[in-house]
C-alpha cells in the first residue's frame, strides 16, 4: 500500500534525480523548495501529467524524503535510493508523508491559526482512539474526544497568579466548598453512569489543582492562592472544532491513514500501523533501562560505556526513540568527532541501531581521517558484508590508524590486560612491523598508546622496543 501510494511521487522524485541533479537545470528560481513554473511544464511534457499534479507529487516527494532541495538543485533521498530493495524505506517515507499531514492538504486560510495548532496537537489521542476502536468510529464521538483534548491542552497552559486574593467570609468559603464537592459528586457519577468518554491510555491530564470540587490550598498572609487558567486567544478559544476536524479527518485521508465518509472514520490497515509504530516507540523511549534517554549523545554514549552490548542497543534504541531520526543521527556524528576514542566507536555501534537513515551523513564523513574508517566499517556492514569480514574494506593504514584509536579508546577506559591483548588484533604480522606501521600513520594519541602499552607488558625485551618507539615518535625520529 505505501509502495503505491507514494508511486507518483517516486516517479517524479526520479525525473527529478536524471533531470535536476548536479549539473543539471535549477528545480527551483527563489532558492526554496517550490517547484519553478519553467521546471513544472518540463516535467509535465517529460511525464505526460498537467503541471499541477507535478506540483502535487513533487510536494508529496518532498515530505516523504524522496527528494532533497538543496538551494535550486535537488537530489534524490535516501529512500529514493533505497526505494527497490528495501521496504522499510518506503514505509518510513509513507510515515514522513502522513506525520507531516497538516502540510499536505492545509488547512483553510480562515480557519485561526492558534486554533489550527491545537488541533494538530490534539489529533494523535484521535488517532490512537482510532487504532484501538479497530473500526469505524462516528464523527460526534471523535468531536467528543477532540473537545476533551483540547480542553486539556488549554489547561496544561494554566498560570497561576500568586497575587493575594481577597479574604473570603467564612459563610462564603463554606459555601464554596460545599458548591465545589457536589459537582465534583456529580461528575463522578456521570462518568460511572458512562455519561463520558475516557481518554485514551496515555493522554495527558488536567492539573489536579485545577480540577473542579478541589478546594484551594490557603495561602500565607491575608490572602488566597487560586489557580487561574491563562486565556486562550479570544478567536482561538471561541473557534468551533466541527470544521477543524473535518479538515483534518479529510488531510488524513488524502495522505491514505484513514477513510472519511458517511459520518464515519476508520483508520486504513497502513494507519493503523503507522499508530502502532508511534505508541511502540513511546513505549521503547519510556523502558530506557539505564536512564539516559534525556541526555545528550555525549553523555549518553559514555552512560552506556559499561554496559554490555545488548543492553547497550537497548538503550540506544529508547534513546533514538525519543527524538527525530535526523538530529540524532548529527548529534551522534557530532560525539564521533570529539577527542574521546571510546565515544567515537561507540557513536557508530549507535548508528547501526539506527540504519538506512543514517547512510548520507556516514557517507559524508568518509573525507574525515578520524572518522573514516569507522565510517567504512559502518557502511560495509550496511551493504550486507559479514562483519568479521568488514575490515577487508580497509588500507592498511586506514587499518593502522583504527587499531591504535581503539588502543586509544582501552588504554583511557579498560585495564592493562585488555591492551596487551589488543596487539593481537592488529594486521601486522611482527611487533616490529606494527611499531613502524604505527609510528608512520600520524594518529594524535600514538606516543600515548605506546607508553600504556610499553608499561602494560609483561615481556621486559618487547615494552623495551615500545618505549623506544613511543620516544622516537615524541621526539620526531
Amino acid at each position: 500500500m505505501a509502495r503505491s501510494g507514494l508511486a507518483a511521487a517516486a516517479r517524479v522524485a526520479r525525473w527529478a534525480d536524471a533531470a535536476l541533479g548536479p549539473g543539471g537545470d535549477s528545480a527551483t528560481t527563489d532558492g526554496k523548495a517550490t517547484l519553478s513554473d519553467a521546471t513544472a511544464e518540463r516535467a509535465a511534457r517529460d511525464l505526460g501529467l498537467t503541471p499541477a499534479q507535478v506540483r502535487a507529487d513533487w510536494d508529496t516527494a518532498r515530505l516523504a524524503g524522496l527528494i532533497e532541495v538543496h538551494g535550486d538543485s535537488a537530489r534524490p533521498g535516501w529512500r529514493l535510493r533505497a526505494w527497490d530493495r528495501d521496504d522499510s524505506a518506503v514505509l518510513r517515507g509513507w510515515v514522513a508523508l502522513c506525520d507531516a499531514w497538516s502540510l499536505a492538504h492545509p488547512e483553510p486560510e480562515e480557519y485561526e491559526p492558534a486554533a489550527v495548532a491545537e488541533v494538530v496537537t490534539a489529533m494523535p489521542q484521535v488517532l490512537s482512539f482510532l487504532q484501538l476502536s479497530a473500526g469505524p468510529v462516528p464523527v460526534p464521538q471523535l468531536l467528543d474526544l477532540l473537545q476533551q483534548r483540547v480542553t486539556e491542552l488549554r489547561t496544561e497552559r494554566c498560570e497561576i497568579d500568586y497575587a493575594p486574593q481577597p479574604e473570603a467570609s467564612g459563610a462564603e468559603a463554606a459555601g464554596a466548598e460545599v458548591s465545589g464537592a457536589g459537582t465534583a459528586g456529580a461528575e463522578t457519577a456521570g462518568a460511572e453512569a458512562g455519561g463520558a468518554e475516557a481518554p485514551a491510555a496515555g493522554a495527558p491530564r488536567p492539573d489536579a489543582s485545577a480540577a473542579p470540587g478541589r478546594a484551594p490550598a490557603p495561602g500565607s498572609g491575608s490572602g488566597l492562592q487560586r489557580p487561574r487558567p491563562a486565556p486562550a486567544e479570544p478567536a482561538a478559544a471561541d473557534a468551533p472544532l466541527e470544521p477543524l476536524l473535518d479538515w483534518a479527518l479529510e488531510a488524513l485521508a488524502s495522505v491514505g491513514a484513514l477513510t472519511y465518509g458517511d459520518g464515519q472514520a476508520t483508520l486504513t490497515p497502513l494507519g493503523s500501523w503507522a499508530v502502532w509504530v508511534k505508541l511502540e516507540q513511546i513505549c521503547v523511549a519510556a523502558q530506557s533501562p539505564a536512564g539516559n534517554i534525556e541526555q545528550g549523545a555525549e553523555d549518553m554514549l559514555r552512560g552506556c560505556a559499561q554496559l554490555r552490548p545488548n543492553a547497550a542497543r537497548a538503550e540506544y534504541r529508547a534513546w533514538l526513540a525519543a527524538r527525530p531520526v535526523g538530529s540524532a543521527v548529527t548529534e551522534l556524528i557530532g560525539a564521533a568527532r570529539g577527542e574521546d576514542a571510546l565515544l567515537r566507536g561507540l557513536a557508530f555501534e549507535a548508528l547501526r541501531v539506527v540504519g538506512a537513515p543514517a547512510e548520507p551523513e556516514v557517507r559524508a564523513v568518509l573525507d574525515e581521517p578520524t572518522l573514516r574508517p569507522y565510517a567504512l566499517l559502518w557502511l560495509a556492514e550496511h551493504d550486507g558484508a559479514d562483519p568479521e569480514d568488514a575490515h577487508e574494506v580497509l588500507t592498511r593504514q586506514e587499518a593502522t590508524w583504527l587499531w591504535v584509536d581503539t588502543a586509544a579508546a582501552v588504554a583511557d577506559h579498560g585495564e592493562a590486560p585488555l591492551l596487551v591483548r589488543h596487539l593481537e588484533s592488529a594486521v601486522q604480522p611482527t611487533v616490529p612491523a606494527l611499531l613502524s606501521e604505527v609510528r608512520a600513520v600520524g594518529h594524535p594519541r600514538t606516543v600515548q598508546v605506546l607508553v600504556a602499552l610499553a608499561a602494560a607488558h609483561p615481556d621486559p625485551a618487547l615494552a623495551k622496543a615500545v618505549r623506544r618507539a613511543a620516544f622516537q615518535v615524541h621526539t620526531g625520529g
